[in-house]
């Protein structure tokens, strides 16, 4: 009886935490579409809180992604418990790509792929124009702001100069254009998962890894991974967790699975490649200094600061190299937020934003996310990895939710910590699994049907 009541009590709990997050979306849906015309308009997003249009339509990928979406529930649970590791992350790789491809060709090819990167306020449009690195790193704080005669495009303003270096290089190497850049965006942003994976393993969580890995693969924001360069930003930094875990190396009181700690890199050349990422991530985007969290989260789990200073220095290997080609983070950081304001972000309504925010972070994350964050954070106090990552993505999230520099758009923006986020359905009981999952492909698939999205 006690067991029984307690199962029931667990599944209340569940169904409350899915429930009060269906509830904010709905609410979030609703209320533009009951609100005055004029006060709609100022949310700059026909679908808020997706930044999108309502659409409802079918595509090549629809067929697809619906017997995608089914093997995976009815296959995903039983096979990451069964397969060996190696196997095991490379199906999941697969799987991932596969999911983010085949939710795209629902738009078709053009419009849900290679004509995402190719809208003229991308970084793709300032590509031709740079015919010297040095030059642009040392100028590119001086056209941040608007109004100027050689002011960068929106997306290039917004993120330092990283982000833009990165499709640059990309041209110089013979992958130029949208396609091009597209695929390699979505073959960075779908091997997240795995490296949320390896670092559950490294902090001595293998069972959680292989319980997470299913929802991780077939998670919501896979519409996003495919295609945008934020799921290429999220896809490094999630890296740079994964080689800190692997530096720090599982530690006996943190496993609850027996299993040796990974054989992959270990030690100072782990950390120091992991501070790298991580000094690289916050050239890539402003917010991905939030990152700090999870890496915090890592250092707790692992219960060692051993790879801090290695990491440390691999950063400031990084900050030094922009630096000294004359971009200081501090003034590109002052000048983007002076920028955030000179656009449609002083007429967005933070009063709808800020909660408008979360529930198109439930949108990427999905219902079971929500259902197993309460059981996932009553954990925190044994410091379970997986409850720390979980916890410190949900930080993340908050932290930027606050400052009010993310108003819309950030089913998107956010992918690198909602991949943290999801780290919570490793917490949801594996006789539960197939539900959650089915649930998780059914918001999914729903979304990728009735919208637009404009990333």
């Amino acid at each position: 009886m006690i067991e029984t009541t307690g199962t029931r009590h667990r599944v209340r709990g569940e169904l409350l935490g899915a429930g009060g997050a269906a509830l904010l979306v709905l609410a979030a849906f609703a209320v533009p579409q009951m609100a005055s015309e004029s006060w709609r308009d100022s949310l700059f997003a026909a679908a808020a809180p997706i930044f999108g249009h309502w659409s409802p339509h079918i595509g090549w990928g629809t067929v697809p992604a619906a017997v995608l979406a089914v093997a995976v529930v009815t296959q995903g649970p039983a096979l990451a418990q069964r397969l060996s590791w190696r196997p095991l992350l490379g199906a999941g790789y697969l799987t991932a790509l596969g999911w983010a491809f085949v939710l795209a060709l629902v738009d078709g090819w053009e419009r849900g792929f290679t004509e995402r990167l190719a809208d003229g306020h991308e970084y793709l449009a300032e590509v031709p124009g740079v015919t010297d690195i040095g030059s642009m790193l040392e100028t590119f704080a001086d056209r941040i702001l608007d109004g100027q005669p050689d002011s960068w495009t929106t997306h290039v303003s917004g993120h330092p100069p990283g982000a833009l270096l990165f499709f640059v290089l990309l041209d110089r190497a013979g992958l130029g254009g949208p396609t091009w850049a597209g695929i390699v965006c979505v073959l960075i942003g779908c091997s997240t998962p795995i490296a949320v994976a390896v670092a559950l393993r490294a902090l001595g969580s293998e069972g959680r890894a292989r319980a997470a890995l299913p929802f991780l693969v077939l998670a919501p924001a896979a519409i996003w991974i495919a295609v945008s360069a934020d799921a290429m930003f999220a896809g490094v930094t999630a890296w740079a967790v994964a080689l800190l875990a692997v530096a720090a190396g599982a530690r006996p009181a943190a496993r609850d699975t027996g299993a040796d700690s990974p054989g992959l890199w270990t030690g100072m050349p782990a950390a120091v490649v992991a501070g790298i990422l991580f000094g690289f991530g916050i050239y890539l985007n402003y917010g991905l200094i939030l990152m700090g969290f999870v890496a915090v989260a890592v250092l707790v789990a692992a219960r060692t600061v051993r790879p801090l200073v290695p990491a440390v220095l691999g950063a400031l290997v990084v900050v030094a190299g922009f630096t000294l080609a004359g971009f200081w983070w501090f003034d590109g950081y002052h000048l983007v937020v002076e920028r955030y304001y000179q656009g449609i972000a002083t007429d967005r309504p933070y009063g709808y934003w800020w909660w408008g925010n979360l529930a198109a972070t439930v949108c990427a994350v999905g219902l079971a996310t929500a259902a197993a964050l309460p059981r996932t954070l009553t954990r925190l106090r044994a410091l379970e990895p997986g409850a720390l990552l979980a916890a410190a993505g949900l930080c993340a999230v908050a932290a930027a939710d606050i400052s009010g520099l993310s108003k819309a758009e950030t089913e998107r923006i956010w992918l690198p910590f909602d991949m943290w986020l999801l780290v919570a359905t490793a917490y949801l009981p594996q006789v539960r699994a197939r539900p959650w999952l089915a649930v998780q492909a059914a918001g999914a698939l729903l979304l990728v049907h009735l919208l637009l999205t404009n990333w």
